[in-house]
């Protein structure tokens, strides 16, 4: 049986945040919490967004999203919500905010730890209605402004996901401009998880194929077309920037067909607070590692995705994604990032419960991931 799931109204175009207001008027909130990271406010982006709404909003701000969401960080979002009467949520930023923003939205109207909502536990059919949120990337990679999930570290040190239709944004705000000037290697490791979401939900085995059509147009557009090494090398490149928004969010339509162990794997690193490492910069080195593993287990779909990034039927993938990091300045193994060897069974431990590896196109045992890590690290 296919399911196909794609709900997010969404505003896309050059200078779109300035709709704010109306948007906010649409959905009846009125005192929003803006869910943001320091940065953003340091750039005067949230004080520039801010300023769209006059006087006609009374906005908190929740400024202290961490590089990769926490639950504690959650909570603290939540009282201020609380505290403050809230009546809708605001998510401006990348993944992290986006995702912190949703478990927020969850939070506020739901009782318990948010652990008993996660995937592995049955959360789906627990999740209802959650607080309205709207959703505005800054950054062309995770596309969590059209998503069902968000991936938060529990209060138990685990990297674990929330999935539910009513954690889908009610509307998402996609201006590529606020994306203008984000630094090359920023460009580089989002744009690879932009590009990792669409090659794994094409070589998912689920079946969906409007979402591996989406999948091969993000990646034609990533790729094939060059917009992602465009914006790479010139900031300023506004189609390019443009493109790679789209591309953003069609990877996270594409993926609800389902992602794969590049996405295991990566969560399993993330879950490291001591590392702080960025989520598509993983993606990026794992990637190449993963589509060497699924090589013989994906049927003809490795020669429709070298037709997508506009290679020859029998190029090698992995090897092509290899060079293409090493072009863009991104490391070359998880070494390389500061994940030890040491680490390994507990990275393993944590990969092989994440739901992520049930729609991986090769099944792979504990055995497997171990050696799968040391390869990836570069042993």
């Amino acid at each position: 049986m296919a399911t196909l799931t794609f709900m997010t109204h969404t505003i896309f175009d050059h200078g779109a945040s300035e709709q704010l207001a109306k948007v906010l008027g649409q959905h009846g909130i009125r005192r929003p919490l803006l869910c943001t990271d320091p940065g953003l406010v340091a750039l005067g982006m949230v004080a520039e967004l801010v300023g769209h709404l006059g006087n006609d909003y009374a906005t908190t701000i929740f400024d202290q999203t961490p590089a990769n969401p926490t639950e504690a960080a959650v909570k603290v979002a939540a009282k201020l919500y609380r505290e403050a009467a809230c009546d809708g949520i605001v998510a401006f930023g990348g993944g992290s905010s986006m995702d912190l923003a949703k478990a927020v939205a969850l939070a506020v109207t739901h009782e318990g730890d948010l652990l008993g909502y996660t995937a592995g536990l049955g959360g789906v059919a627990k999740i209802s209605t959650v607080a309205p949120l709207i959703a505005i990337p800054t950054t062309a990679g995770t596309g969590s402004e059209v998503s069902t999930g968000a991936v938060i570290i529990m209060d138990n040190g685990e990297k674990l996901i929330l999935i539910s239709p009513h954690l889908v944004p009610r509307t998402a705000i996609c201006d590529p401009l606020l994306t203008v000037g984000l630094p090359s290697l920023l460009t580089a490791a989002t744009g690879m998880d932009a590009m990792t979401h669409c090659i794994e939900a094409l070589l998912s085995p689920q079946v969906n194929p409007p979402a591996e059509a989406v999948a091969c147009d993000g990646i034609e557009r990533g790729i094939r077309e060059g917009h992602l090494l465009g914006a790479v090398r010139d900031g300023s490149d506004k189609d390019a920037r443009w493109q790679m928004m789209m591309a953003a969010t069609e990877g996270a339509m594409a993926f609800s067909k389902g992602l794969g162990a590049v996405h295991a794997m990566s969560h399993a690193c993330g879950a490291d607070q001591s590392l702080r490492l960025h989520h598509g910069t993983l993606n990026a080195v794992i990637l190449p590692t993963i589509l060497d593993f699924n090589r013989d287990h994906a049927g003809e779909k490795y020669a429709r995705l070298n037709a997508a990034m506009g290679l020859g039927t029998d190029a090698d993938p992995a090897e092509f994604i290899r060079t293409l990091n090493a072009d863009m300045g991104l490391p070359a193994n998880l070494g390389e990032m500061g994940v030890s060897c040491d680490a390994i069974p507990a990275l393993t431990e944590h990969a092989i419960k994440d739901v992520c590896t049930f729609t991986n196109p090769r099944p792979c045992s504990t055995a497997e991931y171990e050696e799968l890590f040391e390869v990836a690290i570069g042993m």
